[in-house]
């Protein structure tokens, strides 16, 4: 009887360590806004997603197939999703964010209508996960950083919002609006319905980044966006603007997804030579952390030197396992 107590004791020590040390993949799909970046190109540019991996424990995998100019039509067309599908495990997580694109009239390969096609792409990711044994977590699209009232939709598209805002007006952006105006219409309304349908996790992420621009109002709102480097970009994140949105978006992934909690992490700071953290080397990180503040910085990749760490800065360092600090 005390072998058979003990085996069953030393089982359920066993389920409880694999249980808290579980690795699974959570996979993206969707377009620029939270795709990965050429730093090359764009050194300044994020998408939100390329920075998420920095808020999770070393046992959570985050893969990002999102992409820059894709809609929920043409990723599927490419044959995109397909390489996600065949991908997911059992126990994974899919994060579905479309909307920027298929709302682009004039793209043949891009373009769909929101109640129709886009709903109904939705629905096949959706479907295409749950038979994977994968949860989707839905997403509608972020807002675009708009403070112009347009008479017509065409002047609310992404091209067109750059190019009113490339001509300043002697410094000033053309603003006749002291809210964030809205540029998504159905498109954000969509996700949601098709969540409902399905009883999956949604996530308002319209909702939650019109929040945050008009929070910020008009002049802090550029902060968080390209046009802070091209005077022109309201669509696209910089580096800080990604991090927030990440941040953002995580807190509310643990609301609709509890059990994702124990692996969410918030740092100060996270290096990456990679960018996928706000700093791209330690010593960077060291440099920007306050004097006499506990700072704990999480190191993602790379091999570096140890820093110099000014007298009076306290700061702790967290690696994943890649990371190497000599």
């Amino acid at each position: 009887m005390k072998k058979l107590l003990s085996i069953t004791l030393v089982l359920s020590l066993l389920i409880l360590m694999t249980s808290s040390t579980r690795q699974f993949t959570i996979y993206m799909i969707g377009d620029s806004t939270m795709a990965d970046k050429d730093m090359k190109k764009a050194p300044e540019e994020r998408g939100w997603g390329m920075v998420l991996q920095g808020f999770f424990t070393e046992n959570v995998k985050v893969d990002n197939h999102a992409i820059n100019g894709r809609s929920s039509k043409s990723f599927i067309n490419e044959g995109r999703w397909q390489k996600v599908l065949d991908s997911m495990r059992p126990g994974d997580y899919l994060v579905i964010q479309f909307g920027h694109n298929d709302e682009k009239s004039k793209s043949a390969d891009r373009y769909t209508r929101p109640w129709q096609e886009f709903a109904e792409n939705y629905r096949t990711f959706i479907r295409g996960a749950k038979e994977k044994g994968v949860t989707p977590i839905v997403m509608n699209c972020v807002a675009r950083r708009n403070f112009f009232n347009a008479k017509t939709k065409e002047e609310i598209d992404d091209e067109a919002l750059r190019s009113v805002n490339r001509d300043k007006y002697n410094g000033e952006e053309k603003v006749n609006s002291d809210t964030l105006v809205d540029t998504h219409g159905d498109y954000a309304k969509v996700p949601q319905a098709i969540a409902r349908e399905f009883y999956v996790p949604f996530v308002d992420a319209n909702r939650i980044s019109t929040e945050l621009e008009n929070k910020l109002g008009v002049e802090g709102s550029r902060e968080l966006h390209m046009i802070k480097y091209n005077g022109k970009d309201n669509t696209h994140f910089n580096v800080y603007g990604a991090r927030i949105m990440a941040s953002l978006l995580l807190d509310e992934m643990t609301k609709v997804c509890p059990e994702l909690k124990k692996y969410a992490c918030h740092y100060d700071y996270v290096v990456s030579a990679k960018g996928r953290g706000n700093f791209l080397t330690l010593q960077e990180a060291v440099d920007a952390a306050p004097s006499c503040k506990k700072t704990k910085i999480l190191v993602l990749d790379g091999t570096w030197k140890k820093p110099v760490v000014p007298k009076g800065k306290k700061i702790k360092y967290v690696k994943y396992s890649g990371a190497v600090i000599e």
